[in-house]
């Protein structure tokens, strides 16, 4: 997955300043407080969030219980995919978990201007794949890793904000229980 965020870095570094003022443009910096909500369950995922600070997780409800099926961090973007690709209302919500800041692009406004800017069509091509990478990684490590080794990737992915989550959201993220999450943390 790295070499895939330096190839984006690398065509980013090569935009030029017509896309980069462009991008810009239709670019904003906002703040949220733990607990804000960037997406409701059954809105529409109008608009990207790029986490340039905090945290946040993406769930959803099961039998009344919340399923967290991912996790935000700095550099992350925090969509519900299929409700942004598509257009239709988002069968998650995705929650502050600390205050956050993060850069926002609207949906409208990027599909306008991807059209006048070609380097902007590939730079939505390399995003698309690298969420594609992060999804079978993801798939990858739910079934062939042991709950362990999970909770260790996880760890790995930001430690610095690891304090952040709570363990009701860690052990649903891991599919675990609770006691089984309690045991592997005795062991660490």
């Amino acid at each position: 997955m790295k070499e895939h965020i330096e190839k984006i870095q690398s065509l980013i570094s090569h935009f030029d300043l017509e896309t980069v003022n462009a991008l810009e443009r239709i670019t904003s910096t906002e703040r949220f407080k733990k607990g804000d909500i960037l997406l409701q369950q059954g809105d529409i995922c109008r608009k990207s969030h790029l986490i340039v600070d905090g945290v946040a997780r993406k769930f959803t409800y099961s039998d009344k219980k919340e399923i967290t099926t991912e996790f935000f961090f700095k550099e992350d973007l925090a969509i519900s995919f299929t409700s942004y690709i598509n257009q239709k209302p988002s069968k998650e919500v995705i929650e502050c978990l600390t205050d956050t800041t993060v850069e926002t692009v609207d949906y409208k406004a990027f599909e306008t201007i991807k059209k006048q800017f070609p380097m902007l069509m590939e730079y939505d091509i390399l995003i698309t794949e690298l969420y594609t990478i992060w999804l079978e990684d993801r798939l990858f490590d739910f079934h062939a890793l042991n709950a362990t080794e999970r909770y260790e990737t996880l760890l790995k992915k930001s430690p610095e904000y690891f304090h952040h989550l709570k363990l009701t959201h860690i052990a649903s993220y891991l599919g675990i229980s609770l006691e089984t999450l309690s045991r592997i943390r005795a062991k660490k």
